[in-house]
């Protein structure tokens, strides 16, 4: 008999953070304070760009898709999860957890294109200054941002509507604050073996293949760099890619960080506190990172508030 799938009369039940009942308060606290920070902070990143015409440059634009990507990216679990943390309640609908997969999906793979595209952006500005403003067109900006858009969603659907064929039995608990996609997949009773194929296959594609360009692009870079021969020069040249250094780093450390400690041990708790890191804390931090290190978005910063 063909088993029947138990999720479209039943809810999933995230586990999350609701069995430590004595910290929910503060928890509460903490999570929303940096939701509403990370929120602020890249809306402020966006309305720099958009009102300074100083900021109106390939780097900067990609840096407000990158700011708009982020708010997306923790307002698909944040809220969500605080919601289930003032009502003690652990239930996600199935509806509900394959759309939250889905947009997480999107702007995690559209973090990491647009990523690149800025790794790409900082090589033809160092390697190439000369061809700069011919090859960083609005054109080609429009295009990139526009591909990895069009990606992302493409990638997302490729991962999630194959999870509409699987059949779940009465285990529904995620150890998860979040419907995550490898987690709901252990809950399946059906064969997962397409799943975790194209899986594989979206992550070689959407994170190897983005990683490995902007590792050869700051190959070329430093590279170039050291061929400079004025100190000020080099000094230069290394203040212009290090905000983005700085936010790749973060973004693959915390990722990775995630897989390795799911993978090098079986507790949840780890995983869990990892997560929050990848999911939270990095797009918190990327207002901060660019402001502080960035002159001009440090003054157009200081003109928006003003």
């Amino acid at each position: 008999m063909e088993k029947r799938n138990q999720t479209r009369v039943g809810n999933f039940l995230l586990l999350g953070f609701v069995e430590d009942s004595d910290l929910q308060p503060v928890l509460f606290g903490l999570f929303l304070s940096m939701y509403l920070v990370t929120v602020f902070g890249n809306l402020l990143i966006i309305l720099a760009t958009i009102s300074d015409a100083h900021l109106h440059t390939p780097m900067y634009f990609f840096l407000s898709n990158l700011s708009f990507a982020d708010i997306c990216f923790v307002s698909t679990t944040v809220p969500k999860m605080l919601v289930n943390m003032e009502t003690r309640s652990k239930a996600i609908s199935y509806a509900g957890c394959v759309t939250q997969m889905y947009f997480f999906i999107v702007f995690g793979c559209l973090d990491n294109l647009l990523l690149t595209a800025m790794a790409y952006d900082r090589f033809v500005a160092i390697c190439h200054p000369l061809h700069y403003t011919g090859v960083m067109s609005p054109r080609l900006c429009g295009l990139l941002a526009q591909g990895s858009w069009g990606i992302s969603v493409v990638g997302s659907l490729l991962e999630t509507l194959p999870v509409l064929k699987l059949s779940f039995c009465t285990n529904m608990e995620i150890p998860h604050f979040f419907c995550d996609l490898p987690e709901v997949l252990k809950l399946a009773c059906s064969d997962t073996l397409v799943n975790n194929i194209v899986v594989y296959f979206v992550t070689i594609v959407l994170a190897v293949c983005p990683l490995s360009g902007i590792f050869f692009s700051y190959a070329r870079i430093f590279s170039s760099i050291l061929r400079i021969s004025s100190a000020r020069g080099k000094n230069k040249a290394f203040s212009t890619c290090g905000s983005h250094l700085s936010v790749v780093s973060l973004f693959y450390g915390t990722g990775l960080g995630v897989y390795l400690s799911s993978a090098a041990t079986s507790s949840s708790r780890t995983s869990l506190m990892a997560s929050v890191m990848y999911t939270m804390v990095t797009p918190m931090l990327n207002p901060f990172i660019y402001s502080l290190k960035n002159r001009d978005m440090k003054g157009s910063l200081g003109r928006l508030v003003g």
